[in-house]
């Protein structure tokens, strides 16, 4: 009987969708909890480092994701005020063969759809859209959610993956979000409308005071992914809004021509009013355990999101096998497996963030850090982010 209970994942996003891969790549029947309408996916581009196709092969969907990633040259930084380099980072061969997979580029929502596709071939996901997951309790033999409607769902154990506003870290945490202040605006932009003068096969930053602007190619370069990321002047709070225009152009006052082009092309734009949270060091608890954005969310300075969420889920079934399908043996070696890991990378990528937004004197020194390095400098201190992989994911105690 136990067997023929199913794993409740609470979300449908990609964390979701890869922890339900893994799962039932231990065994498990699956049923996901979505609160939308429907199974999907918004936003713009995501990067992905070697690790996030680590993640991908471990869980049976690398040809998948492969297949719709466009995979870069190089990743460049520029001073958006006088256009001179500040570093360059080589993605090609001797790059792949450091750390065993590429550096690429790509859709979130093809990233989704190939998680989304692995799950529904295996014939043992169930899908509940227009679901969320409100309360969790536990007895001896698995978890009872409760969805908005009062519904009830019985499950051996229960993975939240609810995202950045969890319900299930609520419960279990309830902690505050820490607001950055830091406004993100997304758009995809048709090669056909975007400066031929950008049109790079490279994952490109242009840094700037209290100010970044993004792009690279998505779909086969038939389209160009836009980001642009400033500190606002007002109080901000957390959430997605439609942007203005204006807002963005007042913001970018004194960046070269160059890297102006970027933010006279949008026609419309979303707006992200960004958040991560403190690390915490607990996120199991008994038969429940936070994936993803759920347990660790962090700013997109590292552009570590998603390849921490994919790292999450092969760890958790790992664990599982590990721990021979245990559920609370598994998810607290899961958890001291990730904890230090995220928790560095939200803590890196706040240091990003000020690296990137430098001013004055810091500026200065940014722009010296990285010259005169070698390529093989640059891998080396990379490999603790790009190094890690199915072989090495558990805690070794």
């Amino acid at each position: 009987m136990k067997q023929q209970l199913p794993v409740i994942v609470a979300g449908g996003g990609i964390g979701g969708l890869a922890a339900a891969l893994a799962l039932v790549r231990q065994g498990f029947t699956v049923k996901v909890l979505e609160q939308s309408p429907q199974i999907g996916e918004i936003g713009a581009g995501i990067q992905l480092g070697p690790n996030a196709f680590h993640a991908f092969d471990a869980l049976g969907v690398g040809a998948k994701a492969r297949s719709r990633a466009v995979f870069t040259d190089e990743m460049v930084m520029h001073d958006a005020l006088d256009e001179s380099l500040v570093g360059r980072i080589a993605t090609g061969e001797a790059f792949r063969q450091r750390f065993g997979n590429p550096y690429a580029v790509i859709h979130r929502v093809d990233v989704h759809l190939s998680l989304l596709e692995g799950a529904q071939e295996t014939g043992k996901v169930e899908f509940l859209t227009s679901t969320r997951a409100v309360h969790v309790e536990q007895d001896d033999a698995g978890v009872t959610v409760t969805d908005q409607n009062g519904l009830q769902h019985r499950g051996l154990a229960l993975i939240g993956a609810d995202g950045v506003k969890s319900v299930l870290r609520q419960q279990y945490v309830n902690d505050p979000p820490r607001v950055t202040g830091h406004v993100v605006y997304r758009c995809v932009i048709d090669k056909k409308d975007f400066p031929a003068d950008l049109q790079w096969n490279a994952a490109s930053i242009w840094v700037g005071p209290n100010c970044h602007l993004v792009h690279y190619p998505l779909r086969g370069g038939e389209q160009y992914n836009v980001v642009v990321t400033f500190h606002s002047r007002k109080q901000e709070e957390w959430g997605v809004t439609v942007g203005s225009s204006e807002e963005v152009q007042s913001y970018f006052q004194g960046i070269c021509p160059k890297a102006r082009q970027l933010i006279d092309l949008p026609k419309q734009w979303k707006r992200w009013a960004t958040a991560d949270r403190e690390p915490i060091g607990q996120w199991s608890f008994g038969r429940a355990t936070l994936l993803g954005d759920a347990a660790h969310p962090t700013t997109q300075y590292l552009a570590q999101g998603a390849c921490m969420a994919l790292e999450d889920a092969v760890t958790l079934g790992e664990a599982l096998r590990a721990c021979g399908n245990d559920f609370i043996q598994a998810f607290d070696l899961y958890q001291r497996s990730r904890v230090a890991r995220t928790a560095r990378i939200v803590l890196s990528a706040r240091e990003m963030g000020r690296l990137y937004h430098a001013k004055g004197v810091e500026r200065l020194v940014r722009n010296d850090l990285w010259k005169g390095r070698t390529q093989e400098r640059f891998y080396d201190a990379m490999e603790w982010l790009y190094g890690w992989n199915v072989g090495n994911c558990l805690a070794k105690d």
